[in-house]
């Protein structure tokens, strides 16, 4: 039998119920939210199931939505099946006032750079991870660049024209 994405759906509902939403599938790739007190438990059952299978976290990134009341912060998880060579998307939405979601680097080891790159510039606080702290930025900075409530360039600056860039 092969791995399908109305396989992995049906899965997931018979296991999790309400705790998997907005199932949908653009360009192919099966993508669905999940709670975020329930990220890990989720990432457990597809990675030992042996029908399904995703031991490969090709990805783990964030994304902030600035106008989403109390789902600011999106984890975003990328897991592929090698065998059968299929991907899922996985997201867990968290507040920015209390960006908590559990670690997976006790499921995939390489979780760990990947959450602390994530923590590192969208501030989420992964629960449980084992070091977290800045990897690319210095330690002294207090705020999160990649989050949207920053400006995208320094306001300040003189030394540069802005008709040169079409703006002047």
């Amino acid at each position: 039998m092969s791995l399908t994405n109305e396989h992995i759906k049906a899965r997931l509902l018979e296991r999790f119920g309400d705790a998997v939403t907005e199932l949908v599938e653009p360009s192919g790739m099966l993508t669905f939210t999940v709670a975020r007190d329930q990220n890990l438990k989720v990432l457990n059952f597809l990675n030992d199931e042996q029908d399904l299978a995703f031991r490969f976290l090709t990805d783990l990134t964030a994304v902030h939505y600035p106008d989403r009341k109390d789902e600011e912060l999106c984890v975003v998880y990328h897991l592929h099946n090698l065998v059968a060579n299929v991907r899922v998307r996985m997201k867990a939405y968290a507040p920015v006032a209390q960006p908590d979601v559990y670690t997976a680097t006790g499921l995939f080891s390489a979780a760990n750079w990947m959450e602390r790159e994530t923590y590192d510039f969208y501030g989420i606080n992964f629960v449980g991870h084992p070091n977290l702290k800045r990897v690319l930025n210095v330690d002294e900075m207090d705020y999160f660049p990649m989050r949207k409530e920053f400006p995208l360039e320094d306001q300040t600056r003189i030394d540069k024209d802005d008709e040169m860039f079409g703006r002047g």
